[in-house]
């Protein structure tokens, strides 16, 4: 057992300069011409990235619903109608002659379209299906279609058809809607909030980024680290479109992770470069320093960071899966961009990295006091460590207050109601759902595979329409061996009488083989696909969170807490998300149509990430106390100067970052404003809250064994651990409590966050 009293190491080898370290120094302008080469390459390799990605993804590609909507696709194409005419007739009635007429026209003229099948309408409907396909009050009526081809091939046939059938024909007006309409527009909102928000996010953090810096100089470099992650995951991104599909949401994330996290080492970095150009050592060693501590540290954030997104990958929805893609590309990217064209800008700038202090402007004379910075977060510190037992319970109970709402979600589907209410498949869509009856396009298809007569066919049919919940039955229609029915069930297309009308059809004994699918079995096995590889991807990431921090601290409890306080960073994400999203509390402020439920694989989403940059704030506060603490043995002391020398720097990249996921949060689809907007509130919940609070308590209440951890283990963390300070040279500042004068800190105050 390791004596957790011992007393800490004593004084360090000089540094050895590794054999990376020496390339980026002795090289740097080659360093950076290749990095500027392979920029513009990647400029070129994703290009069009956008065009070749999709606005679907959310469906279990092995579930029976996947499989009966591919087999009524191939053998009965006008069973799953995507594209849909909302033909208005004014006041006239939509059978009147003339309307009856126009209508019939424009039908034959789409069917004749290629890339066009399937054609049907209310004025062509049997009369058994004709009630559907027209509304309540009888001014409204539908023409339906399939159009067929990848997501790619039916977007280039809407675009070429929808000017010839939007607007008014004669005595009727039309719009588009149908499931092509609903993503084809969700994927052009997409692209043109993403564009607006990088205007937005950028100005704001160059600014942000000179208040920490102060040089203007400084404050670019994260930026330019930023671009080149984004660039080079564009590139990844466009190369993978070749192989599976990706989810166009996953540039978001590139965008806001690119920026946030490039901003987050760089911070980390130029920091502590120019806190060993403030002890008097040259450009070249200052780098070498800072690549073997704070280096070090960037690289274990990347990996946490990574392997949070990862678990993404245990998920078959492609939508989830994309995002596993971008995050760990960019993640890596934006790592392995710090750590080598950084570094060799850094050799180039040398002291003129603090060109252009800014401050300046504003200090009207007065020296600042380097003995001052961090002291707020000190004196936070020290507080909250002499009133431990108070700042544990009541910020632990804050957050669990603030999650409550979570307890009442209720899980749907991605829908119209993403869309902006003025978006005109969103028009179109709402007009069904409050107009016709039984929700048109919202109904289940049960696919019968196997020979059968028309009696079996009819007394399963019989059995169907008994089922509760059951409005109407049309069918079957028979191609071979195959037929499929209609069911069309009461309320909404995905509520809950919808779903267990799923598992009663599923259950329902037929002499054939069936298949359900439609939006309820869609969301059925959607949930049940969740549920079932929820339980691995977050036993991945305890797993492989619990080994990195032990190899980061040596400790068996930091890692314990570092799961669990992560963990309970989040509740005001989630308890949010369902307030405001789902139970619709600010949609007028907000700009949102809610749908009453939550898409079921945001939740997931939301997790991966927001834990994976928790993971990173917290491994930046961990490194440091870590250091004072072999540096020291003091434990009160090195959570208090681990607190006071990176709570400024953590506040202030979350404050960044926030910014950044704001700016994606304006976006007028609602999933990703729910993104945007829940892991901004979450990543400033876990830097102030979490970090600057509940951390030192609990570290303070565990004391001295927060260090413990067996022989063995202990022999095996010094054989592979990794830690910023153990190979730090003496004299290097490290642990002296006094930052460079020209390293500003973000600090909190009442009035907001001020440099100091």
């Amino acid at each position: 057992m390791t004596d957790v009293n011992k007393a800490p190491r004593s004084g360090a080898q000089p540094p050895r300069v590794g054999g990376w370290t020496r390339f980026v120094t002795a090289r740097p302008r080659l360093s950076l011409l290749v990095a500027l080469v392979l920029t513009a390459l990647a400029v070129l390799a994703g290009s069009g990235v956008a065009d070749r990605l999709g606005s679907g993804g959310w469906e279990d590609p092995a579930a029976e619903s996947t499989y009966a909507t591919k087999a009524l696709e191939r053998e009965f194409p006008a069973s799953a109608p995507n594209l849909l005419l909302l033909v208005d007739a004014g006041r006239a009635s939509v059978d009147d002659p003339a309307v009856a007429a126009e209508a019939r026209a424009l039908a034959a003229r789409l069917a004749g379209e290629p890339g066009v099948t399937g054609v049907g309408s209310y004025w062509q409907a049997a009369p058994a299906q004709a009630p559907a396909l027209r509304a309540e009050d009888g001014h409204e009526a539908l023409i339906a279609a399939r159009v067929t081809g990848d997501e790619s091939a039916m977007g280039r046939t809407l675009d070429r058809i929808a000017p010839h059938y939007r607007g008014t024909h004669g005595p009727v007006e039309v719009r588009i809607g149908g499931i092509v309409a609903v993503r084809h527009e969700m994927q052009t909102v997409i692209k043109e909030d993403l564009t607006r928000a990088e205007l937005i996010a950028l100005p704001i953090t160059l600014v942000l980024l000179v208040m920490v810096f102060g040089s203007a100089v400084a404050a670019l470099l994260p930026l330019g680290i930023g671009i080149v992650a984004i660039l080079g995951t564009n590139a990844v991104l466009r190369g993978l479109t070749a192989f599976t599909d990706v989810s166009v949401f996953a540039l978001n994330l590139t965008t806001a992770l690119g920026l946030g996290l490039a901003i987050d080492y760089a911070l980390f970095i130029v920091r502590r470069y120019r806190e060993e150009l403030s002890t008097g050592a040259d450009p070249s060693t200052a780098v070498g320093t800072t690549l073997r501590t704070a280096g070090r540290t960037v690289l274990f954030s990347a990996l946490t960071v990574a392997v949070s997104l990862a678990a993404m990958m245990v998920f078959p929805q492609y939508f989830l899966r994309s995002f596993a893609y971008a995050g760990i590309a960019v993640v890596l990217l934006a790592a392995a961009a710090a750590l080598i064209l950084l570094p060799a800008a850094l050799v180039l700038l040398g002291h003129r990295v603090n060109s252009l202090d800014l401050r300046r402007l504003f200090r009207r004379g007065r020296a600042s006091n380097p003995a001052e910075a961090g002291t707020a977060w000190a004196r936070t510190a020290g507080l909250v460590m002499r009133r431990a037992p108070l700042f544990a319970l009541g910020t632990t109970a804050l957050l669990v207050l603030l999650g409550l709402p979570f307890l009442g979600v209720e899980f749907g589907t991605a829908d119209d109601r993403q869309l902006p209410s003025t978006a005109e498949s969103h028009v179109v869509q709402q007009h069904l759902r409050e107009g016709f009856p039984g929700s048109p396009g919202g109904g289940l298809e049960v696919l019968a595979e196997g020979r059968a007569t028309d009696a079996q066919y009819a007394a399963y049919k019989q059995r169907m329409a008994a089922l509760p919940e059951v409005v109407r039955v049309d069918g079957p229609l028979v191609k071979g061996d195959t037929a499929y029915f209609t069911v069309q069930p009461g309320g909404e297309a995905v509520g809950e009488p919808a779903q267990r009308l799923v598992g009663d059809l599923r259950a329902l004994h037929a002499p054939f083989a069936t298949k359900v699918t439609g939006t309820a079995a869609v969301l059925v096995d959607t949930k049940h696909a969740i549920a079932e590889r929820l339980p691995w991807a977050a036993v991945f990431i305890a797993v492989v969170t619990l080994l990195l921090v032990f190899l980061l601290t040596g400790s068996v409890l930091i890692p314990l807490q570092a799961v669990v306080l992560n963990a309970l960073s989040l509740t005001a994400m989630f308890g949010a998300v369902v307030w405001v999203f789902q139970d619709g509390h600010l949609s007028g402020p907000l700009g949102f149509t809610s749908p009453g439920s939550i898409e079921t694989t945001l939740p997931v989403l939301m997790f991966c990430v927001a834990f994976g940059l928790s993971m990173d704030y917290g491994v930046f506060l961990l490194s440091r106390i870590k250091e004072e603490y072999d540096r020291t043995g003091d434990h009160e002391g090195a959570v208090r100067l681990g607190l006071q020398r990176t709570g400024g720097l953590i506040t202030a990249a979350a404050v960044i970052l926030a910014v950044v996921m704001v700016a994606i949060g304006t976006s007028r689809v609602t999933n990703t404003k729910m993104l945007g907007l829940g892991i901004a509130l979450a990543v400033l919940m876990d830097a102030m809250v979490v970090r600057g609070l509940l951390v030192p308590a609990v570290m303070r209440l565990t004391g001295r064994a927060t260090w413990w951890a067996p022989a063995r283990l202990r022999r095996f963390h010094d054989r592979f651990g990794m830690s910023e300070g153990e190979r730090e040279a003496p004299g290097s500042g490290a642990g002296n409590g006094v930052t460079s004068h020209d390293e500003p800190e973000l600090v909190t105050h009442p009035g907001g966050p001020r440099s100091v």
